[in-house]
């Protein structure tokens, strides 16, 4: 009896070790990210819808489906953005809400309102690459009180992006330190996948809102 809880807890502590082992740590420096020369402000506001994301939360050989968000950025003052995100659930639609206020760089922002997050330190998001009519590259990196949470997600003016732009998305986020199991392309809205349930996606979830400006359930995703 004691040999066989001696061999189960072996076991454990070998399935545990393994399951962190897979877990990727990536924890790029903000000075190997690089940023959109000559940002335009005004050219990026409107909708994007989400092509593809990479971060390490996502693993592909256990993944569902991800279904397609949208991000719309709207320019209210400062080179501020209200960004609004959409992302389908089992239950209908989730609407979020927060403003992205400039940071150092042109085409670099910070959370605004972020001492009413008490886990996150510090939030930055960096517009990669865009051609503001097509894709555009975003990359956000938060620092929690408890580990850091990277992602960067390709966004298209349509629902469809070349295949040349999406291989050069995984390109740059394998430079960043993903891999493929972390890197999925998602399906346009009406292909009966389901979306991530609350709290998995960082561009759209992880950064809620105050309560008076997040609706939990819309009836529908129309974008």
């Amino acid at each position: 009896m004691a040999l066989g809880l001696l061999w189960m807890g072996v076991s454990l502590f070998w399935a545990l070790q393994a399951h962190v082992s897979l877990q990727l740590i990536v924890n790029p420096s903000l000075d190997i990210i690089p940023l959109q020369p000559d940002f335009k402000h005004d050219k990026f506001q409107g909708r994007w819808y989400a092509i593809g994301v990479a971060e390490s939360d996502i693993h592909i050989a256990t993944e569902r489906q991800l279904e397609m968000f949208s991000t719309t950025f709207e320019l209210i003052g400062n080179d501020s953005y209200s960004v609004t995100g959409l992302m389908p659930t089992e239950h209908g639609c989730d609407l979020w809400i927060r403003t992205f206020s400039p940071s150092v760089y042109p085409g670099e922002f910070t959370l605004s309102n972020m001492e009413a997050y008490n886990y996150i330190q510090n939030y930055t998001v960096r517009v990669v690459s865009t051609d503001y009519k097509n894709f555009g590259v975003m990359f956000m990196k938060m620092t929690k009180t408890v580990g850091v949470h990277v992602e960067i997600t390709l966004y298209g003016r349509t629902k469809a992006l070349s295949s040349q732009v999406k291989e050069d998305f995984v390109k740059f986020s394998k430079t960043v330190g993903f891999t493929n199991d972390n890197i999925i392309f998602t399906d346009p809205i009406g292909n009966d996948h389901l979306g991530r349930g609350e709290g998995d996606i960082g561009s759209v979830q992880v950064c809620c809102p105050n309560k008076q400006k997040r609706q939990d359930l819309v009836p529908s995703c129309h974008y």
